[in-house]
C-alpha cells in the first residue's frame, strides 16, 4: 500500500511484541519512499533508519545510531516513549492519522515485550531458586542488568558522589575534620610545642598541621564538590546531549558499565590506602615508636608523647592516632576515587564522540561546550590534587626544619632570599614517608588533565595552554619545597595563579564577558 509517496503497511494488531513487530516492518521497509519505478527499495537499515529519524523536522535531537542498532538485534532492549513518537511518524508515512494508529500499536507492542520479558526472568528465577512467586528485581519498571547485582565497590564509589545531596560528601569530610579538631582539644594537644635537642622550639599542635587542618576541612570537601558536579552534569545533560538524547535508563546503563570497567582499579587503590597508607603506615610511624619510643621520625602530634608525656598519654595517644589515620586513609581513597570519575568521564567523553552524529554543525558546536566544561571542571580538580600534595609535602619539611611554626618557616626562607642571606632551614635528617605518599598524590592528580591534554589539545589549544602552564608551574613549586632559599616565592606565586585559576580557568574568560556584555549595551 502507499500513502505520501511511501510504502505503508498497516497496524497488524496480531499480538506482537516490539521486537516481533518491528522486525516485520523493517524487513518490509515501511516509511520508505517508494523508488522511481514505482517498487519498494528494500528493508530498512540502522543507518538508514536513523538519518530518516533525525530528518524528521520537529525532531531536532535526533537518535542515536546505537539505539537504531539495539532495535534491530536480538536482545531485551525495547524503545523509550519519546522514540515510539518518531517510529511512529516514520512507519505511518507523516499521515497524522496512521501515525496516531501506529503510535498505539508500538505503545502497545511495548508494554507486550515488557510483559514477556518480565515472565521470562520471573520463570527463570523461580526455577533457580525454587520460589514460584518471587519476582526479579526491577529498577525503574525495567529488569535490573546482568552481573550488576551484589556487592560492586566500584559503583558503590560513585554512588557516593552522584546519591543523595551534592552536599552529602564534603559536608562529610568536613565534619570529620571538624571532629578530629575538637577531639585534639579534647585531649590537649591542639597546640603544643617541645624543645628539641638542637634548641629549637617547635610547634606540633594539631591544629597547626595544614595536612589535617587545612587539607581536611577545605581542600578535599572543595574537591568532592567539583568532581560531583562535573560527575552530575556528565551524566545527566552532557552525555544525554552528546548520544543524541537516546533514552536515559540506556544511557545510565553505558555509563555504569564504564564505570564497573575499573573495578580492579578501585579494589587496588583501595587496599593501597586502608592498608598501606592507613594500617601499616599508622604501625610503623605512630604504633610502635609510642609502644618502644624512639624511630628516626620527625616528632609531631602523633608522637609528642614520646617527649612530652606529660601533655597526653602514650595510650590516649594510640587511640587518637589510630582514628585519625582510619579517617585519613577513607577520605584519600575517596579522593583517588574521584581522580578515576574523571579519568572515566574523559575516556567517555572520548568515545561518545567519535561514535556520535558530529557531521552537524549543532553536534560539533555541542560537542565543543561540553567538552571544554569537562575539561575546566578536570583543571580545578588537578590544581586542588596538586595543593593537598603541596600541603602534605610542607608539614612534613617544616617538621624536619628549623622554624618555630610553619608560618615561620615560610616567611624566614621568603625574607632570606630578598635579604640574600643563607636560610640553614634543616639540622635534622628524619625519615619521611609523607614526602613520597606526597609525590603519589600530586602525579595522580596530574594523569587526568594530561589525557584530556592529549585527547583534545587539537580543539581546545587556547585554553589549555594556560591551564598546562599552571599546572606545570604549580607542580614545579612542589617538586621544589624545601629545594633551594626563596623556594616559597616560588610555592606562593604558583598558588596565587591556582586559586584564581579556580574561579577562572580559561584565565580572562571573565574579561571576554565583561567586554561582550559592555559591546552589546552599546
Amino acid at each position: 500500500m502507499e500513502k505520501n509517496g511511501k510504502i505503508f503497511v498497516a497496524p497488524p494488531k496480531d499480538g506482537s511484541d516490539f521486537k516481533e513487530l518491528f522486525k516485520q516492518l523493517a524487513a518490509a521497509g515501511a516509511g520508505r519512499p517508494l523508488g522511481s519505478d514505482g517498487f519498494p527499495q528494500g528493508p530498512w537499515t540502522p543507518e538508514l533508519l536513523a538519518e530518516a529519524i533525525s530528518q524528521i523536522d520537529s525532531n531536532r535531537i535526533g537518535v542515536d545510531l546505537r539505539t537504531v542498532q539495539l532495535w534491530f538485534q536480538e536482545n531485551e532492549k525495547g524503545i523509550s516513549t519519546s522514540n515510539i513518537r518518531w517510529l511512529a511518524r516514520i512507519f505511518g508515512c507523516d499521515d497524522p492519522v496512521a501515525t496516531s494508529e501506529w503510535q498505539m500499536e508500538l505503545s502497545a507492542a511495548q508494554l507486550r515485550l515488557t510483559a514477556k520479558r518480565r515472565d521470562s526472568k520471573r520463570a527463570g528465577s523461580s526455577t533457580a531458586l525454587r520460589v514460584p512467586d518471587m519476582p526479579p528485581p526491577v529498577v525503574d519498571n525495567q529488569t535490573r542488568p546482568a552481573g550488576r547485582q551484589g556487592f560492586n565497590l566500584a559503583r558503590t564509589s560513585e554512588a557516593l558522589f552522584t546519591r543523595g545531596s551534592p552536599l552529602n560528601l564534603p559536608a562529610s569530610v568536613f565534619a570529620g575534620a571538624s571532629a578530629l579538631g575538637f577531639l585534639s582539644y579534647i585531649v590537649g594537644i591542639h597546640s603544643a610545642t617541645y624543645g628539641r635537642a638542637d634548641g629549637v622550639v617547635k610547634q606540633v599542635g594539631f591544629l597547626w598541621a595544614p595536612n589535617w587542618t587545612f587539607l581536611f576541612m577545605v581542600l578535599l570537601p572543595l574537591f568532592f564538590a567539583l568532581v560531583t558536579e562535573l560527575l552530575v552534569f556528565w551524566k545527566d545533560e552532557g552525555r544525554l546531549r552528546l548520544t543524541g538524547h537516546s533514552e536515559k535508563m540506556e544511557s545510565d546503563d553505558a555509563w555504569a558499565r564504564n564505570v564497573e570497567a575499573s573495578s580492579y582499579t578501585y579494589w587496588a587503590v583501595f587496599l593501597i590506602c586502608v592498608l598501606f597508607a592507613g594500617l601499616f603506615q599508622w604501625i610503623g610511624v605512630c604504633l610502635i615508636p609510642l609502644i618502644n619510643g624512639g624511630g628516626n621520625y620527625a616528632v609531631d602530634w602523633g608522637k609528642l608523647a614520646i617527649v612530652r608525656p606529660e601533655f597526653i598519654s602514650a595510650p590516649m595517644t594510640i587511640v587518637f592516632t589510630g582514628l585519625a589515620y582510619l579517617y585519613m586513609c577513607l577520605c584519600f581513597y575517596l579522593l583517588f576515587a574521584g581522580l578515576i570519575l574523571l579519568h572515566t568521564i574523559l575516556h567517555d567523553l572520548w568515545k561518545v564522540e567519535e561514535g556520535s552524529k558530529m557531521r552537524l554543525d549543532e553536534y560539533r558546536r555541542a560537542g565543543g561546550e561540553i567538552g571544554l566544561r569537562v575539561m575546566r571542571g578536570i583543571f580545578r580538580c588537578t590544581i586542588l590534587g596538586v595543593l593537598v600534595a603541596i600541603c602534605m609535602k610542607a608539614q612534613s619539611a617544616y617538621l624536619a626544619s628549623n622554624g618555630e611554626d610553619i608560618l615561620t618557616w615560610l616567611a624566614n626562607d621568603m625574607s632570606s632570599a630578598w635579604n640574600g642571606q643563607r636560610n640553614d632551614s634543616n639540622s635534622f635528617s628524619y625519615r619521611m614517608p609523607t614526602h613520597y605518599s606526597s609525590l603519589l598524590v600530586a602525579i595522580s592528580s596530574c594523569v587526568g588533565f594530561l589525557y584530556g591534554s592529549i585527547r583534545f589539545g587539537k580543539r581546545f589549544h587556547a585554553p589549555l595552554w594556560k591551564m598546562s602552564a599552571v599546572v606545570a608551574l604549580l607542580f614545579a613549586s612542589y617538586l621544589l619545597i624545601d629545594a633551594f632559599d626563596g623556594f616559597s616565592i616560588l610555592l606562593g606565586t604558583g598558588t596565587l595563579l591556582a586559586t584564581y585559576g579556580l574561579f577562572d580557568p580559561e584565565f580572562g574568560r571573565w574579561r571576554a564577558n565583561e567586554l561582550g556584555s559592555n559591546q552589546s549595551v552599546s
